[in-house]
């Protein structure tokens, strides 16, 4: 920690203090340090691993584009790390589902799925940009919009099958090499990667991203399917009232119609939902089901917060309704019949703040209605 402290006070010009530990992750360590002038600033220092070099790679070139997160005040590509302005102490999508208030959670749900939608249309044209503040802070890895992880977890799923006892139906390689070409090919857009509830502050300016981690340039399908699914790489999953899921897909949809007009078309729309979905389930199954052996929460410390399993049956119970894909929709139902099935686990529940059955309610937005700031 001193040696963060010292090497972030040398690129500030400026006598660092009293770190605080914000917890960071295994690819990072994120401090909050007094200034001399009575504020504050995040510093956030990366590992010398493969994955934490390409996080700061990734962290450093998305929030140097300027337009979404908190400012940029210093990068060093040595150590590595980078200093941010601080955005402060404000709530966070996550904890606003976990509280009680309803209606300031369906208020947090809608300013983060217009958020980020204004942010995949305002960043369209800005992919040249990317590019080159990736090249300034290149450390000699893939960038997430190169690496072939989707198609990669597809290759993986067949094998894992096998060693789950499950036959693969005919057609299934065919769909999963479908499945496997979804990306940052069509209908791309910027974002910071892990859009997840606990990295979106909702500040009294507005909605701010932090963790980015994993920033490039995806489909907006793949962003779009985290209102649908719900966050379909998250901790902080359980299930919302079918009308806010609903309605916060179509607030995010309203903003990126306006750059690509051929969502407006609901075939294409819900075409690329659906697979969209699969590809989360694929990438959930794979990472999750070799650890779900021994069940338990999903985050170390935060609570409620649901176990691997729970989570897991949620998402094949999904995509066993994806008709489009019926190799893979059978494979997901025989995932329920002889995994899930012997599983003795509750239900995923509904969001804390919406109640514990996760009916009823809407939001109520249009696909013609645009929410820019």
């Amino acid at each position: 920690m001193e040696s963060i402290l010292r090497a972030a006070g040398e690129l500030l010009d400026v006598e660092l203090s009293g770190p605080v530990d914000l917890g960071g992750s295994s690819r990072s360590t994120v401090l909050r340090c007094a200034t001399p002038d009575g504020g504050s600033v995040i510093v956030k220092a990366f590992g010398d691993g493969p994955e934490s070099l390409r996080a700061f790679t990734a962290e450093a070139a998305g929030l140097s584009m300027g337009i979404a997160g908190p400012a940029v005040l210093g990068v060093d590509p040595e150590v590595p790390l980078l200093v941010m302005a601080d955005l402060g102490n404000a709530p966070t999508l996550a904890d606003v589902l976990l509280g009680t208030d309803r209606a300031v959670a369906e208020a947090g749900l809608l300013a983060w799925a217009r958020g980020l939608g204004w942010l995949a249309a305002a960043s369209v044209h800005r992919r040249a940009d990317l590019t080159r503040l990736w090249t300034r802070y290149d450390k000699g890895l893939l960038s997430w919009g190169e690496e072939p992880w989707i198609a990669r977890r597809a290759a993986e799923l067949p094998v894992l099958l096998d060693g789950a006892g499950i036959a693969v139906p005919p057609g299934l390689a065919g769909e999963l090499a479908r499945i496997g070409t979804a990306g940052g090919e069509e209908y791309p857009a910027f974002t910071p990667g892990d859009t997840c509830p606990d990295n979106n502050l909702l500040t009294p300016a507005g909605l701010r991203l932090i963790d980015f981690e994993a920033a490039c340039y995806q489909s907006v399908f793949l962003t779009a399917a985290y209102c649908r699914m719900p966050f379909s790489s998250c901790w902080c999953v359980f299930t919302l009232p079918a009308g806010t899921a609903a309605g916060i897909e179509q607030a995010y949809r309203a903003e990126v119609v306006g750059v690509y007009p051929a969502l407006a078309d609901d075939e294409v729309w819900q075409a690329g939902m659906r697979q969209a979905t699969a590809v989360w389930t694929v990438d959930a199954t794979v990472r999750m089901l070799p650890r779900a052996g021994e069940d338990g929460p999903l985050h170390p410390t935060r609570r409620p917060a649901p176990t691997r399993r729970q989570v897991l049956r949620h998402r094949w119970e999904m995509a066993s309704a994806l008709d489009e894909f019926p190799a893979f929709a059978e494979t997901m139902r025989a995932l329920l019949r002889e995994v899930a099935g012997a599983w003795e686990i509750a239900l995923l529940p509904g969001y804390p703040a919406f109640g514990s059955s996760g009916a009823g309610g809407s939001i109520r937005t249009s696909v013609d209605e645009s929410t820019s700031e």
